[in-house]
């Protein structure tokens, strides 16, 4: 079988799509099991999983910690991911890339903006409508925190992320990803919209973190003088 090479980012061992659906109840078992199927995976098929280093490795170990994890998981995490910082000289990107991205950013820039007008005027409505009752601006402070500001506050809020944020390369761990995987010629995995895009935009093998561990499990099953059985009784292994 010819040897693999993958790029993870935080959603790779986090997406509990990925290990809700195998039967885990938190997401430090989750983070447990889908280590040791890539363990798996090192061991028996010679699949090597990068994670940028300092990064997305940060990352990782922040959630672990704030998760209260197993010291365990992060002890997996440095046995069977290989640590590498990107390469961010040497990597070339395509002019064109830069150019598509400048312009998808100048449009979820001007949704952004199409956002905030709408909060806007809809703070401006809820308060002439609320301020034709005759009471007094002071006396109907609580009310208009409460009924106008809060609620379109908490709208604005969605839609403005849905606008401005899904889809984007919002953090500099998302980028390095794309480089590090550009870098080795590695797939991407990840569950991130952004870093899906843009790694079709590149070029690069995607592949989605939910899917992961199953690949990894279709993968040991198909080894020769190995039965299936074997690792339905493991669930994740």
């Amino acid at each position: 079988m010819l040897r693999q090479r993958f790029v993870l980012d935080t959603t790779a061992l986090t997406d509990s799509y990925a290990w809700e659906c195998e039967g885990y109840n938190t997401i430090c078992e989750g983070m447990n099991a889908i280590l040791d199927r890539i363990a798996q995976g090192r061991l028996n098929l010679g699949i090597s999983c990068y994670v940028p280093y300092p990064s997305v490795y940060n990352e990782i170990k922040d959630f672990a910690r704030h998760n209260n994890c197993d010291p365990q998981v992060m002890s997996k995490v440095d046995t069977w991911l290989v640590k590498k910082t990107p390469d961010r000289y040497k990597v070339k990107v395509p002019s064109k890339i830069f150019y598509e991205y400048v312009d998808f950013m100048r449009s979820r820039i001007n949704k952004g903006m199409n956002v905030a007008e709408e909060a806007i005027w809809e703070s401006i409505s809820r308060c002439i409508v609320l301020s034709e009752s005759g009471t007094d601006l002071k006396a109907m402070r609580a009310e208009l925190e409460r009924e106008a500001v809060g609620s379109i506050v908490r709208k604005f809020r969605e839609k403005y992320r849905a606008a401005l944020r899904y889809g984007i390369l919002d953090s500099a761990p998302d980028i390095d990803v794309l480089l590090l995987a550009k870098d080795l010629d590695a797939a991407v995995v990840s569950q991130d919209l952004g870093i899906q895009r843009w790694a079709e935009q590149l070029g690069l093998r995607f592949m989605e973190s939910r899917s992961f561990p199953i690949m990894i499990k279709e993968y040991m099953n198909a080894l020769p003088g190995r039965a299936s059985e074997e690792f339905d009784e493991d669930r994740m292994i």
